[in-house]
């Protein structure tokens, strides 16, 4: 081998050395990339599932206010929300006629925009309503109207009414139902890049388990919206009592002796009535027994000779 074969295979073989160590460097630089990349919530779909669920809280900045919020800048407030209170109210009412007050609640009902929800009437033994008991659910911005309006139905027996503010309890309820659809997307989505079978059981737990918490948001949502928007009030109808009517004659003059001596008179006649009728099944069997008695003592003393007759025969 000459001098000149000597030096082109030592060139060759720096060359290759050189392409050696390049591929050696940039190997080595992907393997502390993926290695970054673990460390921060793992390459795998189920670890990016992982991740976003611990940094969950962070759903509750939106739009610029992440932005801000990620470049230590205070968030903007959000907008004033409207203020949701629950009333609630109950009254007592009684009256004379209590099927007319009934109808009469069932008209401001409708006059309120309002609705009888639960009701209980009872009946007397003429068929008559004798009392009534009614749920009605008005919208809230009605509501001091309509407890004004039934206080002039009929005779208030008592009146009471409460209203609590939950409007902090409304806000944070839509803040966390917002967030948890955002965060039931991102799993939908890692769900639709898994790509073996553990990844895929992984996620569907996590996708079943924030479902079932978005459900109980807005039912707790529901519930809110109901009893904010629509005051409830309990109605109590009663039959009033009737009270003895007063005589209007005065208690003297003739009519009034009159009227205690015809009193007198049927008492009295009353009286000998009852002890007749006691008397009467006594002097029945009496009569039934003495006077065969009577009349056999009677026929034997006449038969008995005398004292004096008796000696003269003698």
């Amino acid at each position: 081998m000459t001098s000149t074969t000597r030096t082109h295979h030592r060139r060759r073989l720096g060359v290759v050395l050189a392409t050696m160590a390049a591929a050696a460097v940039v190997l080595a630089g992907c393997a502390s990339g993926g290695s970054d990349s673990d460390d921060a919530g793992g390459t795998t779909v189920a670890g990016k599932a992982a991740a976003d669920e611990a940094e969950a809280p962070a759903d509750y900045l939106e739009g610029d206010d992440a932005g801000r919020a990620a470049g230590n800048q205070a968030p903007a407030r959000p907008p004033a929300a409207t203020q949701a209170i629950i009333a609630t109210g109950t009254i007592s009412l009684s009256g004379d006629d209590v099927a007319k007050a009934r109808l009469d609640v069932k008209k401001m009902v409708d006059t309120y925009g309002g609705q009888v929800s639960d009701e209980e009437t009872a009946v007397d033994d003429d068929g008559k309503t004798h009392s009534s008991r009614m749920v009605l659910r008005i919208p809230s911005n009605r509501f001091d109207d309509a407890m004004k309006a039934l206080e002039g139905i009929a005779k208030v027996e008592s009146s009471s009414q409460t209203a609590k503010d939950v409007t902090t309890k409304v806000i944070d309820n839509q803040v966390r139902v917002r967030a948890q659809e955002k965060s039931l997307a991102r799993i939908e989505a890692l769900l639709a890049q898994a790509q073996t079978l553990a990844e895929v059981i992984s996620i569907e737990s996590q996708l079943s388990r924030r479902q079932a918490d978005l459900d109980s948001l807005k039912s707790q949502q529901a519930y809110l919206k109901d009893q904010t928007s629509l005051s409830t009030i309990t109605v109590y109808l009663e039959q009033t009592e009737k009270k003895k009517e007063k005589k209007d004659d005065d208690d003297s003059g003739f009519l009034a002796g009159l009227d205690a001596g015809w009193s007198g008179l049927v008492k009295t006649g009353t009286a000998a009535a009852t002890v007749a009728g006691a008397v009467l099944p006594f002097a029945v069997v009496l009569a039934l027994v003495g006077v065969p008695v009577a009349l056999l003592v009677r026929r034997t003393s006449r038969r008995r000779p005398e004292p004096a007759e008796v000696a003269a025969e003698s």
